[in-house]
């Protein structure tokens, strides 16, 4: 009798769910809709600031960036996080070793762009897949797509230029990818990994015994966009405050009229610039509003944003323990070369 119940008082409640989850979509698309009208209100009719000045310039931008990538990251990050909950890493992993070369490649670039991994954090990860018998090749393109098509940065760089110009940027950073994992397949470079990796027990293979439940997938996104958020959150206020600063007393054109913005090594300057530093992607993508706002070129922008996140030097120092420097140095020049490669394109076409 009791399983009786219980099958028959599941759909309500799965019907339930549904419901909260299309009235969560209604709201969030409604909040969206109306956030720059609130802060006008706000900031400009109710605080009294002059949209004219550059504090009440700096103070709008400010509140209205905060609460529009507040949206973005919890919106958009939740869905994803839903429909990635039943699928965990150790399935990628048997999926990816078993299929054809090329395939694997493929899969490899887009699972690094819809995990929400920095560089440094998605070293683990590299070392399960060099473990679990993925070709050295593939999980290079893994390690590098997943820090450069940072899941909250391509939210934020949309919510900046575009959906069209966010998606440019995902293909160009996948392909990008594919190609130096392809070649660097092309050598015998696994004689430069740390024999520890290898000795890595991979854990085994999830089952496969059925569908996950409504209700579980729901809370894992709940638990993966709150964990991604609080990580996140501070680098975004600091790189908001930062943006609002540069937007509200920066000379207009300030980098067209200096002529940084035409230099033709803008685009390299910037990427060996970004090597030293590391910053969450979130709190970089304000500062590349800024400065793209400015007049400095877009391509040489996201050239420096790339840089941090995918060649920062915590990263480096990190993947050392894991590469012998031959290969962490040819890694490296790879990746340096892509990322020019796509500034330079981006400050071409856009």
């Amino acid at each position: 009798m009791r399983a009786s119940t219980d099958r028959s008082t599941r759909p309500a409640g799965t019907r339930r769910l549904w419901v909260g989850l299309g009235a969560a979509a209604v709201s969030w698309v409604l909040l969206y809709l109306v956030n720059e009208r609130v802060w006008d209100l706000a900031v400009f009719d109710l605080g009294g600031l002059d949209p004219d000045t550059r504090l009440g310039h700096a103070v709008h931008f400010f509140f209205y960036d905060t609460a529009k990538i507040l949206l973005l990251i919890l919106g958009l990050i939740f869905v994803i996080s839903m429909a990635r909950a039943s699928i965990p890493p150790e399935r990628i992993r048997e999926v990816i070793s078993r299929r054809h070369a090329a395939t694997g490649f493929l899969l490899a670039a887009a699972f690094g762009a819809i995990t929400p991994f920095c560089s440094c954090s998605s070293v683990p990860l590299f070392i399960g897949f060099v473990a679990a018998g993925v070709p050295l090749g593939v999980t290079l393109t893994f390690l590098i797509t997943s820090p450069l098509i940072n899941q909250v940065g391509v939210v934020m760089l949309a919510g900046m230029v575009g959906w069209q110009v966010a998606v440019l940027y995902v293909l160009t950073g996948m392909t990008m990818a594919i190609i130096a994992g392809v070649l660097l397949s092309r050598f015998d470079l696994e004689r430069w990994i740390d024999p520890f990796v290898r000795d890595v027990s991979a854990p085994p293979p999830a089952g496969d015994d059925g569908k996950i439940a409504l209700a579980d997938r729901i809370e894992a996104a709940r638990s993966e966009t709150r964990d991604i958020l609080r990580t996140v959150w501070p680098y975004v206020l600091v790189g908001i405050a930062l943006g609002a600063g540069i937007h509200g007393w920066v000379p207009a054109d300030f980098f067209a009229e200096t002529g940084i913005a035409d230099s033709v090594w803008s685009v390299p300057v910037a990427t060996l610039a970004g090597v030293p530093l590391y910053a969450n992607v979130a709190g970089v993508v304000p500062l590349v509003e800024a400065v793209y706002a400015k007049g400095l070129g877009l391509g040489t922008a996201m050239a420096f944003m790339m840089s941090i996140v995918a060649l920062s030097l915590p990263a480096l120092i990190l993947l050392k323990r894991v590469m012998r420097l031959p290969l962490l140095a040819i890694f490296t020049a790879v990746v340096t070369v892509g990322i020019v490669a796509i500034g330079l394109l981006f400050d071409v076409i856009v």
